[in-house]
């Protein structure tokens, strides 16, 4: 395998992309160990993952094949509008199954200023499950508006815009298989997630 995993990213260099964080190795194993602490508090139980699109699916889809439980799947599509911090939040797309009286695990990639997620969990609430936790591959706590309980945290990280293992910029850099920093030469405004 090359520096950067397979196919053609595989030996190059990441133009726009800085140091790299957490390795393909690095991030795999950490993803299992959380696979395993989930399997092991849900046991006897069928837990819902609920994925926010987009950048969740990889992180989702390796943490799922991990689970040895019985679960279900769903995935919610949000877009904010208005300002970025006090603007509103509105689900385009909505978890189908029924919730009452199940566990539900949020997953997300990333929680920054935790809005998102306490609307999330509001608007699930609603829905009357037994529980709710929060799983998140990456937490940015420097940057927290909203006090949310995360259940499930891979990695805790510094106030820089990380890439790679399904977080984008500007629609770049999803598929590298590590998480590196975001190498920004000239000023842009980078969204808050």
């Amino acid at each position: 395998m090359g520096k950067y995993g397979f196919g053609p990213l595989a030996d190059a260099p990441i133009e726009g992309t800085g140091k790299i964080l957490f390795s393909e190795e690095v991030v795999q194993t950490r993803v299992e160990e959380l696979a395993k602490e989930i399997t092991k508090d849900y046991e006897g139980e069928e837990p819902v993952l609920i994925g926010v699109l987009r950048g969740v699916v990889v992180f989702m889809a390796d943490l799922m094949r991990s689970i040895d439980l019985d679960l279900q799947i769903e995935f919610m599509e949000i877009t904010h509008y208005g300002e970025e911090t006090d603007g509103g939040i509105e689900v385009l797309r909505d978890s189908l199954t029924e919730l009452k009286g199940k566990h539900v695990i949020i997953v997300e990639d990333i929680v920054d200023t935790g809005l998102t997620l306490r609307y999330l969990v509001e608007h699930l609430q609603a829905k009357e499950p037994a529980s709710i936790k929060i799983c998140t591959l990456l937490d940015k706590p420097v940057r927290r508006m909203a006090g949310i309980p995360i259940g499930y945290v891979g990695f805790e990280i510094p106030d820089e815009f990380l890439v790679g293992y399904g977080l984008d910029y500007m629609g770049k850099f999803r598929n590298l298989p590590h998480l590196a920093i975001l190498n920004r030469t000239e000023p842009k405004a980078v969204p808050q997630r």
